[in-house]
């Protein structure tokens, strides 16, 4: 149950972070769920130090939008030369 939660979380913050970046007709739903999880990883890696919490709450979906906007910014700077 567990990874299916993560790939229904990790499709929502992504597809939300590729709307944010302004990305969203670049992706698909696949896509959109690697974001996700990179973007959670890397947020959590920002704001935990590192530490993986188990459940779901506000701020652990806040925290992997964050991430992945931040990975779509790396993304576009790296792809474009710019952040849009």
């Amino acid at each position: 149950m567990g990874i299916i939660l993560w790939l229904i979380i990790g499709g929502v913050v992504g597809w939300l972070a590729s709307m944010v970046m302004r990305t969203d007709a670049q992706q698909g739903i696949l896509l959109n769920i690697v974001v996700g999880i990179v973007g959670a990883f890397i947020g959590g890696m920002i704001f935990s130090g590192g530490s993986i919490n188990d459940g779901v709450t506000l701020y652990s979906f806040l925290v992997s939008l964050v991430g992945a906007i931040i990975l779509l910014a790396i993304i576009n700077l790296v792809r474009r030369g710019s952040v849009r």
